[in-house]
């Protein structure tokens, strides 16, 4: 069978089934090219349905670039062709994979199989971070990938150089039962049940599945105030579209409706949805020349803001043109649940995730972020979307991703690891060979890993296998993964990358390094070696027994003798400040500009191993600690009043204060007497950072929150008082003076004339 023919009936039977295919050409580049223009006209693919993503330029078909391939993510297409001869990367193939519509086909343009897994390509070069080489960097992520090509179902393999059909990737398939229309569903809840009128037929009249329109029903709901929906379903059930669907309907009846998202491009497809729907029903009065935007002659309308935007627009509106009757937000568990939370506040809210596919983001969704949405005022409502839109159910190119890229990872279930306490488990140490040889070890701790951050791609399961500063550390019970770590080497470069670095060289893979030398101007500060713990997850059902913290001082003992320090930088909240500070990391650095996903000022924290890491820890916290009253009055002065306090909580060493005798007599006047905070608010700064830095003083968490925002952020009154809930600004000032009283007697104690200002306001001088 030449290529010609294996195509027609790759096609043929994809379309019968509503599936898709896979074709694998494998040898030159040059020739799977032409082998893709022969087998995409053999199949009857007309080039305006084809999308190719390569490297080069000049073909009949669209084409982006690989690091463009997100373009089409939304989109649909009866054929993609990614080349993978350069710039190939698995976030490509999962950015691609989902846009394949059913009936159609994803032809892969690849080396020999056989040799693939060796080459050194460009995204070798990305995992080759200092001071390793790309000799260093592994091949198991591709080897492992290959191994999927040349065994599941519905792929074909093509060996160019010896033009053999190594498999045919036939399946003989049954034919597809076609949908019947849908229709709007009956009322299944009070709120649906309730809720006059209804939305328009139209919109049940674009829904392509029962799933589907059944989702639309229930966000009815979000017409009335104090009611969450939340739609989950993986990549390809049609959630964006029902959140387009609802929009549009929403904002026809006069609804403003705000669109948050990761990105726009996330968003598109509710944005034509919703567009849609308003046009159909003749109510559009914008010229849609904006795509972020669609405005009814209602009143209503649609728009977009970044998530960190929307939920600032809503929290602080006070009732001005900003305020929005729905917030819809897509991929939500792409985004951090400190920031999901915010949007608790908004009247009616719309969740919308994707269970597994490249948009997921493990299961920070779906197990924290609930508890917190249970706990809300809001009525809630749950859906999901089990049916394809775009390809029949059990497509086997759609189960194939899953496992090639481990989209559907998972830790093991809770009864499993139940019983796990730190004294029942096991500490172990991972390499590539040790997950590879068991595919049940490598799927819970990718799902573990999944599970401890907000955004994770399918580079980082490459990153995982192959690259040579990672390493992975576990705690197991009973053989199963009950916590994990994920470290990254950082550090000990050569004397020339190390001043590249200071003059402002970007060296990958050495972010506490980086941000020390080149951004905190310490040259000598890459030179020690350190691990960095890149993530760290506990399995949700054991989680609060320690075992975090076991994990964490199994790393310290096993690296005390090898490296100078272990670090971690993340997104500073108040409880992931006190649980690294209560495992011996201290505050070296807090991020100037917030995360623009989370909306979170990055924190990094040192524990020190060595002599040297004891050195670079120590100088650090003493710089952090000096600039402190710098950057919290101009960058950081709407820093969470709880991070500041946890950040400068977790420095490692006391600040004293030295003020001058005329500094001491303004302080004990304003805290004692009728003296003015005006007159010296430096003296106040250093006083508030000491106390802050050691806690030795006794202040309730409403005064250190007070030294916080006034005296350290320098906030004026009025905005402090109405913040904290004082009931007047002179109520403010009384209470800032109060709170400086344990901090004179401290802080003062052995100062001559903190004792002779005191006697004079205790005479009533």
């Amino acid at each position: 069978m030449d290529v010609a023919a294996l195509a027609d009936r790759l096609r043929a039977e994809a379309e019968r089934a509503n599936e898709r295919r896979l074709l694998v050409l494998a040898g030159d580049r040059d020739a799977g090219i032409d082998a893709a223009y022969t087998a995409l006209d053999a199949a009857g693919i007309h080039d305006d349905d084809v999308t190719i993503v390569t490297s080069r330029e000049g073909f009949r078909f669209e084409r982006y670039a690989p690091n463009h391939a997100a373009n089409l993510l939304g989109r649909t297409r009866k054929a993609v062709v990614l080349d993978a001869h350069e710039k190939f990367s698995p976030n490509a193939l999962g950015q691609v994979v989902g846009a394949v519509d059913g009936g159609g086909l994803l032809v892969l343009l690849t080396p020999p199989l056989s040799e693939w897994p060796e080459r050194r390509e460009w995204f070798d070069d990305h995992l080759a971070v200092p001071p390793f080489g790309i000799d260093d960097v592994g091949s198991e992520f591709r080897r492992r990938l290959v191994g999927t090509l040349r065994e599941h179902p519905g792929i074909a393999v093509v060996d160019l150089e010896s033009k053999t059909v190594e498999r045919d990737g036939l399946t003989d398939p049954w034919p597809v039962r076609r949908r019947d229309p849908r229709k709007r569903p009956e009322a299944t809840t009070a709120a649906t049940a309730a809720a006059t009128p209804a939305f328009p037929e139209t919109a049940y009249d674009a829904c392509l599945t029962e799933d589907q329109a059944d989702a639309v029903d229930a966000l009815e709901a979000l017409r009335d105030p104090g009611h969450a929906v939340v739609v989950e379903a993986d990549r390809g059930r049609g959630k964006s579209s029902a959140a387009g669907i609802a929009a549009g309907a929403l904002a026809a009846e006069g609804k403003d409706v705000l669109v948050t998202a990761p990105t726009f491009r996330s968003a598109r497809e509710v944005f034509v949805r919703a567009a849609a729907v308003v046009e159909s029903l003749d109510c559009r009065s914008d010229g849609g020349e904006n795509e972020r935007r669609i405005e009814t002659t209602t009143g209503g309308r649609v728009r977009f803001a970044t998530p960190v935007d929307a939920a600032e627009r809503f929290a602080n509106s006070d009732g001005d043109e900003d305020t929005s009757d729905v917030v819809l937000v897509d991929e939500a568990a792409a985004l951090p649940v400190r920031l999901l939370s915010k949007f608790l506040d908004a009247p009616a809210v719309g969740f919308f995730t994707t269970v597994r596919g490249y948009e997921g983001a493990g299961r920070s969704f779906s197990v924290r972020f609930r508890d917190r949405l249970v706990e809300s005022d809001l009525s809630v409502t749950d859906v999901t979307l089990a049916e394809p839109i775009r390809y029949a159910s059990g497509d086997p190119l759609e189960i194939w991703a899953f496992r090639a890229l481990l989209l559907d990872a998972r830790p093991p279930v809770d009864q499993l690891v139940a019983d796990a306490t730190p004294e029942s488990v096991t500490y172990r140490s991972f390499d590539a060979d040790d997950l590879l040889a068991d595919e049940h070890l490598l799927r819970e701790v990718f799902g573990l890993l999944v599970l401890a951050h907000y955004r994770t791609e399918p580079n980082d399961l490459a990153r995982l296998l192959d690259a040579p500063n990672l390493s992975v550390r576990a705690l197991l019970y009973d053989g199963r993964v009950v916590s994990v770590a994920l470290l990254a080497r950082e550090g000990g470069l050569s004397e020339s990358t190390r001043c590249g670095m200071y003059e402002g060289q970007r060296v990958a893979g050495n972010m506490i390094p980086d941000v020390l030398t080149s951004q905190l101007r310490d040259e000598g500060a890459a030179s020690p070696v350190g691990y960095r713990v890149l993530r760290i997850a506990t399995h949700d059902a054991v989680r609060s027994r320690g075992l975090g913290s076991r994990l964490l001082a199994e790393v310290r003992d096993e690296f005390e003798e090898s490296a100078d320090w272990l670090g971690v930088g993340y997104g500073a909240t108040p409880e992931l400040l006190s649980f690294w500070r209560e495992n011996g990391y201290g505050t070296v650095h807090l991020s100037t500009t917030r995360n623009d996903t989370s909306g979170e000022y990055s924190a990094v924290m040192l524990d020190p191993l060595s002599e040297s890491g004891r050195k670079l820890a120590e100088r650090h916290s003493r710089w952090f600690r000096e600039r402190a009253i710098g950057v919290l009055s101009d960058p950081l002065r709407d820093a969470d009043l709880d991070v500041v306090r946890a950040t400068l909580r977790a420095t490692e060493s006391a600040v004293e204060p030295a003020l001058s005798d005329h500094e001491w007599r303004v302080v004990v006047g304003a805290s004692y007497g009728p003296g003015l905070y005006v007159a010296a608010p430096g003296a106040f700064r250093r006083l508030a950072l000491s106390h802050l830095v050691d806690g030795v003083a006794d202040l309730s968490a409403l005064e250190e929150r007070l030294l916080v925002r006034k005296v350290l952020q320098a906030r004026p009154w009025d905005v402090v008082a109405d913040e904290l809930d004082y009931v007047s600004t002179g109520q403010c000032m009384r209470a800032l003076g109060t709170a400086f009283q344990p901090l004179v007697d401290h802080y003062g104690a052995d100062e001559p004339v903190v004792a002779e200002e005191r006697a004079r306001f205790d005479r009533g001088e």
